[in-house]
C-alpha cells in the first residue's frame, strides 16, 4: 500500500454484505454515525483506493440499505462484491468535537499510564454493544489489554503527539 498523507488516508465507512434482489442492488452496511452520511461521500474506494464505487441509495432495509452501485446490473454481479469494505478519504469527513475521534485515528497510539509507563499501542477499537474499548498489545508482547474507552479510564488523547495517557482499573494491567 502507498504511504499516503493524513488527508489522503482512507477510513472505512461501509461495506458491501452481498447481492439485495436480482437486478443488480446490494445490501449496504454503513459505519456512519448518521448512517445515510454514507451516501455523500460516494465516490467510495476499495481498501487499496484503486477501485471507486459510486453508489445510491434507493431504500432502507433491515441492518442497512439497498444501494445501486454505477456498472453493476445482475445480482452475480452484485453478490461478486460481497465483503468488499467501502472507503472515504480522510479530508472528505466531518471535523469531530474535541472528544469524539475517528477509530481509524486511534489505531497506532502509544498508550502511556498516569506516571508514564507505556502500556503498548492501540490496534482496534471494538465494541461490543457496551461502549467502545481500546484493544492494545503490550510492549513485551502477551495478551492484549482491553480498556474502556471513557474520560474516566482514558482522560487523555493527543492525536498530535501520537499518545494517550490512561488510568486503567485496578487488576486490568498485570506488573512486571
Amino acid at each position: 500500500m502507498v504511504d499516503r498523507s493524513d488527508e489522503e488516508r482512507l477510513i472505512c465507512v461501509g461495506a458491501i454484505a452481498g447481492a439485495y434482489g436480482v437486478r443488480g442492488e446490494v445490501r449496504l452496511k454503513s459505519f456512519c454515525a448518521t448512517p445515510e452520511d454514507i451516501a455523500h461521500y460516494s465516490p467510495l474506494l476499495d481498501e487499496t483506493g484503486q477501485r471507486e464505487f459510486r453508489l445510491k441509495i434507493t431504500r432502507p432495509i433491515k441492518n442497512g440499505f439497498a444501494a445501486r452501485i454505477e456498472g453493476i446490473r445482475t445480482k452475480e454481479e452484485a453478490d461478486a462484491l460481497r465483503g468488499t469494505s467501502l472507503h472515504a478519504p480522510r479530508a472528505a469527513l466531518p471535523s469531530l468535537p474535541d472528544d469524539e475521534f475517528y477509530h481509524a485515528d486511534l489505531i497506532g497510539l502509544e498508550v502511556f499510564d498516569t506516571g508514564g509507563r507505556p502500556l503498548g499501542r492501540i490496534i482496534a477499537v471494538p465494541n461490543h454493544g457496551a461502549g467502545d474499548l481500546l484493544e492494545i498489545r503490550p510492549p513485551a508482547g502477551g495478551d492484549t489489554i482491553l480498556l474502556p474507552f471513557t474520560r474516566a479510564v482514558v482522560p487523555t488523547v493527543d492525536l498530535a503527539a501520537g499518545r494517550v495517557i490512561a488510568d486503567p482499573p485496578e487488576g486490568i494491567v498485570k506488573d512486571g
